[in-house]
């Protein structure tokens, strides 16, 4: 932790973002984050699991997310569950989504000054949503867009969202100090061209200590998790 005592640098990928931010909001005593680069971040919420097709499994999976997402057994054994955030279902994800509620500081009788003070701290905030990326529902999310409460009719930029009129955690405070890029790049989900990564990700990390937080695959781990856990639900699982 010595070489990171003058701050370091945090690179989010996907899911990467939501323990990054948590490094900066939840943890006591550490080193300050200085730049945070979030590539295709779900920082809004997702609204729907990862697009796999029009396929009957994929069909099964994306109901059984919507009717049980919030269920402690979802909650404690899938990560993506725990941002998953359904519009037409704000009370149930309040009440039962274990992470992205504290994190976004939602709830209205738990908010927490201190993640909101730890947040605005960042020197810069660099968020980057892919054009076409079919994961995160809405892609917009990447950029703290996101579906009003109650519908699934528009998406809303981050500036009309009441995370940002409200600054729950800080995110307007940063932006009305010049610290929030808000960045649009052609390609799928992480699919950044060397080009773009030159000119929106390196001069953020140029002579500066940095570290990357991953999730290796996290389309295919999602998928992955969901069916295993229908599997033993049902009572398919081996042995």
């Amino acid at each position: 932790m010595d070489k990171l005592s003058e701050g370091y640098n945090i690179v989010g990928l996907s899911q990467g973002n939501m323990v990054g931010r948590g490094v900066v909001e939840f943890c006591d005593g550490g080193p300050p984050v200085k730049n945070f680069i979030s590539l295709a971040g779900p920082h809004a919420g997702t609204a729907s699991i990862p697009f796999c097709g029009s396929g009957l499994i994929c069909i099964l999976e994306d109901c059984l997310v919507k009717l049980e997402i919030y269920r402690s057994s979802f909650q404690e054994n899938l990560a993506p569950a725990s941002y998953i955030k359904i519009p037409t279902e704000i009370d149930d994800y309040l009440q039962g989504c274990s992470f992205l509620p504290k994190l976004n500081n939602e709830r209205v009788n738990d908010r927490n000054s201190t993640y909101k003070k730890r947040f605005a701290s960042l020197q810069n905030l660099v968020l980057i949503m892919f054009e076409h990326d079919r994961v995160l529902v809405p892609k917009e999310t990447s950029l703290f867009g996101y579906f009003p409460d109650g519908s699934w009719s528009t998406v809303l930029p981050a500036q009309e969202t009441k995370l940002y009129t409200e600054d729950w955690i800080g995110l307007k405070t940063l932006d009305e100090a010049g610290k929030v890029k808000f960045i649009n790049v052609s390609g799928g989900h992480l699919h950044i061209s060397t080009s773009d990564a030159k000119k929106y990700i390196v001069p953020y990390l140029e002579d500066e200590v940095s570290i990357q937080l991953t999730i290796t695959n996290p389309y295919y781990i999602w998928l992955s998790s969901i069916w295993d856990f229908m599997k033993e639900s049902v009572g398919l699982a081996a042995g």
